[in-house]
């Protein structure tokens, strides 16, 4: 458990700083965004797409 707590701080922290220093996490091309009048509706597809491939890679490394 112990384990799984520091990998996640430290996904978290590179995260964070990958925000921070200017990389567009979150609005990648293929991210839906439809402008209506006064409303915005935003679905990252391709972000929750890429993520989803990263941590299932992880989580194929940490397994063995």
């Amino acid at each position: 458990m112990a384990r799984v707590l520091i990998i996640t701080g430290v996904v978290l922290i590179v995260a964070g700083l990958l925000v921070k220093s200017g990389l567009p996490i979150g609005r990648l091309p293929g991210d839906i965004v439809i402008r209506r009048g006064n409303s915005t509706f935003y679905f990252p597809i391709v972000t929750s797409i890429l993520a989803s491939l990263i941590l299932s890679l992880l989580a194929m490394l940490f397994r063995r």
